[in-house]
């Protein structure tokens, strides 16, 4: 029987709404994660956080800033957290704030591991998959501080951070929050498991591509057992060689370990993927989203440059995805939506007050019309 035009359903457009998992978004750009260091040293969501998410909740799907699950894994001063109830109720405020603008937000749960220093964390063990320190220096209340070494985890160890991740997704989804977040990249606890140049175990969590994969399987698997898949997504980096000393420079170790942790996580029917990558559309992260099955995110990350229209346009129209992340855009133009729409000019970011502490930089970027 012929097809005519008629039955053919139009071409998604980054303005066309798609689901993830249970969560159904208006349009395909998305608030990529922002390191934003406005929660003070309580950890707590307040007014100004409040305001911040409240103004961008246009996008299709926020997700949050990354967040604590304890508070020895608190990466920076000002960062927030899910680790107490205080904290949850601050977050609550974020998430109501967000759907009474009939916007959707996902928390991301982020363990530092070693990219942490007890002037960050209280004075608390810094723990990761071996015992070896991450080059740099920390920011901390007392100037810039080498990283420590580490502590290797134990067995137990990894699975006390791996209740903490389910503790906090909980906590978060009681909230109020559409979904979690894991945090698999940019060099942080999970990610320093699946690197070879930071993980050195040699028992059921190292060593080999599906050995190294293993802890963020399970960890995904748990946190997906105890709130629904269909509200999780995982953020992984693949050969993200510019931050956490991560260095994954070999395409066949890479495609090795991240195609043995996709393929173990592929029957949970997760929410989404989301890649963080320099190269969206390229082999290894077309591969990848073959393998995962499901909804694809991508961003171009650090090294990529400010994600424009045009390029957000051509990733959604050449199918490198289902939707888009996007980051300093979003920090300068909490109107982003109605200003790709109509072909708006947009206002510039201001670097220098993305990790100030107050509104100057955070909610005082213009809108198009008065809010």
């Amino acid at each position: 029987m012929p097809v005519t035009t008629s039955d053919l359903s139009p071409a998604p457009s980054i303005f066309t709404p798609v689901t993830v998992g249970n969560i159904e978004l208006a349009n395909r750009i998305v608030m990529a994660p922002l390191t934003r260091i406005r929660a003070g040293s309580s950890g707590i969501p307040g007014d100004l956080m409040v305001q911040y998410y409240r103004q961008r909740a246009s996008v299709g799907l926020i997700i949050t800033e990354g967040t604590y699950p304890t508070f020895a894994t608190q990466g920076w001063a000002g960062a927030p957290g899910i680790a107490t109830d205080e904290q949850a109720a601050g977050w609550r405020r974020v998430f109501e704030a967000v759907h009474a603008e009939g916007g959707r937000i996902v928390l991301q749960i982020m363990d530092a591991g070693r990219a942490t220093h007890p002037d960050i964390n209280g004075g608390r063990r810094v723990l990761a998959p071996s015992a070896i320190a991450l080059g740099g220096v920390a920011f901390t209340d007392n100037g810039k501080q080498p990283f420590p070494v580490p502590e290797a985890m134990t067995a137990a160890e990894a699975q006390t951070a791996l209740e903490n991740f389910v503790a906090a997704a909980v906590r978060a989804i009681e909230a109020g929050a559409d979904g979690v977040e894991i945090h698999g990249a940019n060099g942080y606890l999970l990610h320093q498991f699946l690197s070879p140049a930071a993980n050195q175990r040699t028992d059921e969590y190292g060593g080999s591509p599906q050995n190294r994969a293993r802890f963020v399987v399970d960890v995904v698997t748990a946190v997906a057992k105890a709130v629904g898949s269909e509200r999780v997504g995982l953020r992984i980096s693949p050969e993200n060689n510019s931050v956490g000393d991560v260095f994954e420079t070999d395409r066949d170790d890479v495609l090795a370990t991240y195609g043995a942790l996709l393929d173990q996580l592929r029957p949970l029917g997760l929410a989404y993927l989301s890649v963080l990558h320099g190269e969206p559309g390229g082999e290894l992260v077309q591969e990848l989203r073959r393998r995962f099955g499901g909804k694809l995110l991508v961003n171009s990350g650090f090294d990529g440059g400010q994600t424009t229209r045009e390029q957000a346009v051509q990733r959604i129209d050449g199918d490198h995805a289902d939707a888009v992340v996007v980051g300093r855009a979003l920090i300068a133009n909490p109107d982003l939506v109605e200003r790709w729409q109509g072909g708006h000019p947009e206002n510039e970011p201001r670097p220098e007050l993305f990790y100030a502490p107050a509104a100057e930089g955070y909610t005082d970027y213009p809108f198009l019309q008065a809010y």
